[in-house]
């Protein structure tokens, strides 16, 4: 099958490959432009990009596919190629009804979660913020709203209490990948089945911003063992140790009471220290403080000192 593949993250390579494995014609990938990154600005190109590039797979990078000579360029390039189907995953894109009608098999999209559950651009995040107990990936034919088109296929995963948002990643770009090339061969045999989605138990998940990664103590510490496994690796939730930056990568609920504040260090041992949150404490184990290296807590300890009623800040804490 002729396939053009649209896709921009990590979590797209290993569905590129899997088609690619499968003896597809992956005759073009569209990828999101090159883009500055971190405090460098240096120009980064996506993990989509540099995977067609090592197989010599043609590449496009259009600013907009909705609008502009970028958008009318791609749609004719995309009737010369007259693909099969079109393969969307994590591109970053809405694609416009002109494309999604172009091909034969029409437009199928990876998607990470159990549609119509979290619909959106954080289904992976958004599904342990909110203490899901399951996950998946559902492969879906794309309609003109947010992850809104018929249901092809799907497959579920347990969230175990302790899964970072950068382990179930792995375990759904995986899962994604082998889905997506049973679901080509259903659309070329003919076998494939849609159903439509329940839009009443729909929800959404939007772009997690760096706002959202702030942590504030006054919530209970439940909530904030969500949030911080919820974005672990990236883009980490974080608080302040005093004015430098301090990332949280993971922690242990502790279930204790206390008086002082929140963000309060109430315990501190060799290898972990206590932080007071509005209901209950979390123990914190994997950090790294603003210009250091990511670290254990214990490492952590042995070359700062921290003390007993020491504040941090985030949220609606004073002290920042």
């Amino acid at each position: 099958m002729k396939i053009v593949f649209m896709g921009t993250p990590d979590f797209a390579v290993m569905s590129l490959i899997s088609i690619i494995r499968a003896g597809h014609d992956v005759a073009a990938v569209f990828t999101q432009p090159d883009k500055p990154k971190n405090r460098g600005q240096r120009i980064s190109e996506s993990p989509v990009k540099k995977c067609a590039a090592s197989m010599g797979i043609k590449i496009c990078q259009p600013v907009s596919l909705r609008k502009g000579d970028d958008a009318k360029e791609s749609i004719g390039l995309l009737k010369s190629l007259s693909p099969d189907c079109i393969v969307v995953a994590a591109y970053g894109q809405i694609l416009p009804c002109e494309i999604l009608d172009l091909p034969k098999y029409g437009c199928i999209n990876v998607h990470a979660s159990l549609l119509p559950l979290y619909r959106g651009a954080s289904p992976i995040n958004s599904c342990i913020l909110n203490g899901s107990s399951e996950s998946g990936v559902t492969i879906m034919k794309m309609a003109e709203g947010l992850d809104t088109g018929d249901v092809m296929l799907f497959e579920k995963t347990d969230i175990p209490f302790n899964m970072t948002a950068s382990r179930l990643h792995d375990i759904l770009m995986n899962m994604g990948a082998d889905l997506v090339v049973k679901a080509l061969e259903k659309l070329e045999n003919g076998t494939a089945v849609f159903t439509p989605q329940d839009d009443r138990k729909s929800t959404y998940a939007p772009m997690i911003n760096k706002k959202d990664c702030l942590i504030d103590w006054h919530r209970p510490s439940k909530e904030l063992y969500n949030m911080i496994r919820g974005l672990s690796e990236s883009p980490g939730a974080y608080t302040f140790l005093k004015e430098k930056r301090l990332k949280i990568f993971f922690a242990k609920i502790s279930e204790i009471k206390s008086f002082d504040k929140p963000g309060t260090i109430i315990y501190i041992w060799s290898k972990d220290f206590k932080v007071l949150c509005g209901a209950g404490a979390l123990t914190l184990t994997d950090i790294q403080l603003e210009g250091s290296a990511r670290m254990s807590a214990e490492n952590f300890l042995r070359g700062k000192k921290l003390t007993a009623g020491m504040v941090l800040g985030g949220g609606n804490n004073e002290d920042n």
